[in-house]
């Protein structure tokens, strides 16, 4: 997960803000007006609820204090500036104390519709509104808990249960497939994607199979997940993820549905 970064990490001040430029805030500004109606458009009930529940600033980058200030009642998380890429251990480590840990660069305009690792747009605009949920908030902390007791040949196999969920998870609502994942709540580009692209293959949620299905972080997903009903999830946090990871590691991964011009997560 610790990979080389092209962005440098902004310096957090005294307390605990960060002094982002006039340019900085208007690439936010510019991100939220154009992602805004996209995820009314396509994102399920359960994002959109918790992104109205956190009013989130329209025209600057938010604050990581002021984002922890209204999770805090809500699920008891926080959000906490980091690197803009962290290792397996530091990420399971915050997610099982109840921290998300979040990128304090924000993209540049040259990577504005699609940037291939987490920024402060992708961290607040994309996983915030779903921490506001209790299922998704125990899911988190259940895979940063399997993480903490996990070794670190199982991690990258752990770290699958979140990418096909939390980050680009699927639903199925009345009037078809809607976006839980916080990656595509964040992407111009994959969001409509995901639900829209006719070569798309959207499986069943089983956990098993997400385990063993690769990815790669630098495309949009050829295969997705589809969650038909949310408290599946809060149960899969209940199931004891380090005996699934190792039975998933005995069946072997599935065949890639993606170029594999590079190294699969």
């Amino acid at each position: 997960m610790s990979k080389i970064s092209a962005y440098q990490a902004k310096q957090v001040n005294a307390d605990g803000t960060i002094s982002y430029t006039s340019e900085e805030d208007a690439v936010w500004r510019d991100l939220f007006a154009q992602q805004l109606p996209n995820i009314r458009r396509l994102c399920a009930k359960e994002y959109l609820d918790g992104f109205d529940r956190l009013g989130l600033p329209h025209d600057r980058v938010p604050q990581c204090p002021e984002v922890s200030a209204s999770l805090r009642p809500l699920t008891g998380w926080q959000v906490d500036p980091v690197p803009a890429l962290i290792g397996f251990r530091q990420f399971f480590t915050m997610l099982a104390n109840k921290t998300f840990p979040a990128a304090s660069f924000i993209r540049s305009r040259a990577d504005f519709d699609y940037i291939k690792e987490p920024d402060i747009f992708h961290e607040i605009f994309g996983h915030t509104p779903l921490l506001t949920d209790a299922r998704f908030a125990h899911f988190s902390q259940a895979i940063g808990k399997a993480g903490q007791t996990a070794q670190s040949k199982d991690h990258a196999w752990l770290i699958r249960l979140y990418w096909f969920t939390i980050e680009f998870g699927l639903t199925r609502s009345d009037d078809g497939f809607k976006a839980l994942g916080s990656g595509l709540a964040s992407s111009p580009t994959e969001l409509p994607h995901s639900i829209e692209a006719p070569d798309v293959i959207r499986r069943e949620f089983d956990v098993m199979d997400i385990l063993r299905t690769p990815y790669r972080i630098d495309i949009h997903q050829p295969v997705y997940f589809v969650l038909e009903n949310i408290d599946t999830l809060f149960q899969a946090a209940e199931r004891d993820l380090i005996a699934d990871v190792h039975a998933a590691q005995d069946l072997g991964l599935f065949a890639p549905e993606y170029p594999n011009e590079q190294k699969a997560g």
